[in-house]
C-alpha cells in the first residue's frame, strides 16, 4: 500500500484532520489519535445517530483503521510520551488553536529539533500568525468572512441560506493531505521535514476561480441570481416536475442547448442559451421552467434517457448512498457487524486501499503504543493510576 510504514500522530478533532488522516489509513499508515484525557476524547464519539453497538456513524467515518491513545498533555509524563511517539514519527497532525502547542512544548521548532524529518500540519481556522489568529471559528464562520456564504443567496428572497456542506472543513481537509504528501516526497530527497501553516480560510476561498470574474474584473460583488453557477443560466439550474419532484440541468455548453432544444423542437430557443447568463436568457429559463413543470419527474427521466446533455434529478442523501452506482464505485460497503462506512475516494490500479474498519474504543490502544514507545510495564501501570493514559 502506498503509504504502508507511515507513522501518523494526529492531535485534530471534528472533520478536517480526522477524515484527511483516515484517508492516509486507508492506504496503510499507522495513524494514532491522541485524544484528551476529559472522559471524552474525540467529541464526535458523543455527537450525532449511533449504530447498533453504539458507535457514532460520524466517528466510525473519521475513525477507522486507527488507533487510539487517550494522553493527559497537562500531565508532564504524558508530555514525555508524546515527545517520544513523536521522534519517531514522520507525519503530525494538531488542530489546536494558535500559540498552545508551543506552550505545551510540542510546536514544530521542538519537535524538528529532535526529529528533523517529521512533517508537521497545523491546521486552523485563519493561519498561525494572522490578525485573526485568535478568533474562535468553524466552518460555517470561516465560509462567512471568505464571501462563500453570500454566494447561498435565494433566488426568490436574496438572503443567504445555510451551506449544506461543510466546505471550509473538506477543502482543508483535502489541501493538507496534499500538502503532506508534498513534503513527503521532498522529504525523500532532502531527508527534511516541514512545517504547513494549513488555513481554513485560505483552503476555502482558494476554490473560487470560477465566480471571481465580477470582482477581479469589475471591483464589484457577484451578482449571485444572475451568474452562470447560481441560477442565471438556464442550462445550469434546477425546475420542478409536475408531481414535485426537481430535475436539474446540469451543463450551459451550447451543444447541450441544442441537443435539448431539438429533442424539445424548439431549436429557436438556441439564441438564448448564446446570450449572458441573467436576464438576457430569461426566455429559456421561463420555457424550461413551463415545460418542465408539466409533466412528473419520471416523463422526464424517460423523456431524456437518450438526449445528450448534463441532466440529473434531486434525490436525497439516502438514496444516494442506497443507489447501487454508489456500492459499484466502492464509497459505501458493510463491515462484518454489518454497519455501513464511507468508502475511500483515493484509488489506484495496483494499490488499492483496504479501509481496516476497526473503530478503537476511547483509549483502547494506549498502553500497546506507550509500550512500543520504550516504556516498562511499571511505568505505563503508574501512568494509568494517574489517568495520564487511558
Amino acid at each position: 500500500m502506498k503509504l504502508e510504514g507511515l507513522k501518523v500522530l494526529d492531535l485534530s478533532a471534528f472533520l478536517p484532520g480526522p477524515h484527511m488522516t483516515m484517508m492516509m489509513a486507508d492506504h496503510g499508515a499507522d495513524v494514532i489519535m491522541v485524544e484528551p484525557a476529559n472522559g471524552v476524547g474525540e467529541p464526535v464519539r458523543e455527537i450525532g445517530e449511533r449504530t447498533g453497538d453504539g458507535v457514532t456513524v460520524w466517528l466510525r467515518n473519521i475513525a477507522r483503521g486507527k488507533r487510539s491513545l487517550r494522553l493527559d498533555l497537562k500531565d508532564e509524563a504524558g508530555l514525555d510520551l508524546l515527545l517520544r511517539l513523536a521522534d519517531t514519527a514522520d507525519v503530525f497532525v494538531e488542530a489546536f488553536r494558535p500559540g498552545v502547542m508551543a506552550r505545551l512544548g510540542t510546536d514544530y521548532a521542538t519537535l524538528a529539533a529532535r526529529n528533523p524529518r517529521l512533517v508537521y500540519c497545523s491546521i486552523s481556522a485563519f493561519g498561525q500568525a494572522s490578525s485573526l489568529a485568535l478568533k474562535p471559528a468553524h466552518d460555517l464562520t470561516v465560509l462567512g468572512l471568505a464571501g462563500l456564504v453570500d454566494l447561498n443567496r435565494g433566488l426568490e428572497d436574496n438572503k443567504p441560506a445555510m451551506p449544506n456542506m461543510p466546505f471550509a472543513d473538506a477543502a482543508s481537509s483535502m489541501m493538507a493531505l496534499s500538502a503532506i504528501l508534498m513534503a513527503l516526497y521532498r522529504r525523500e530527497s532532502t531527508g527534511l521535514g516541514d512545517y504547513i501553516d494549513l488555513s481554513m480560510y485560505d483552503a476555502a476561498i482558494s476554490w473560487t476561480p470560477n465566480v471571481l470574474g465580477p470582482v477581479f474584473a469589475e471591483n464589484r460583488a457577484p451578482p449571485v441570481k444572475d451568474m452562470r453557477s447560481f441560477g442565471g443560466s438556464a442550462m445550469y439550474n434546477i425546475y420542478e416536475t409536475a408531481d414535485g419532484g426537481f430535475l436539474i440541468l446540469g451543463g450551459s455548453e451550447v451543444k447541450f442547448a441544442d441537443n435539448l432544444l431539438g429533442a424539445f423542437g424548439r431549436p429557436d430557443l438556441g439564441v438564448y442559451a448564446r446570450r449572458p447568463p441573467g436576464p438576457e436568457q430569461a426566455p429559456l429559463r421561463d420555457f424550461f421552467r413551463a415545460a418542465f413543470k408539466s409533466e412528473p419527474l419520471a416523463h422526464w427521466q424517460a423523456f431524456l434517457k437518450d438526449v445528450d446533455c448534463c441532466w440529473s434529478w434531486v434525490r436525497n442523501l439516502k438514496d444516494a448512498f442506497d443507489d447501487p452506482f454508489t456500492a459499484e464505485r466502492g464509497m459505501v460497503f458493510t463491515d462484518e457487524t454489518g454497519a455501513r462506512h464511507v468508502g475511500s475516494p483515493i484509488r489506484f490500479r495496483h494499490e488499492p486501499p483496504r479501509p481496516q474498519t476497526r473503530v478503537p474504543g476511547y483509549g483502547e490502544d494506549s498502553a500497546a503504543i506507550a509500550a512500543a514507545a520504550g516504556l516498562s510495564p511499571d511505568e505505563i501501570s503508574v501512568l494509568k493510576g494517574k489517568g495520564t493514559i487511558g
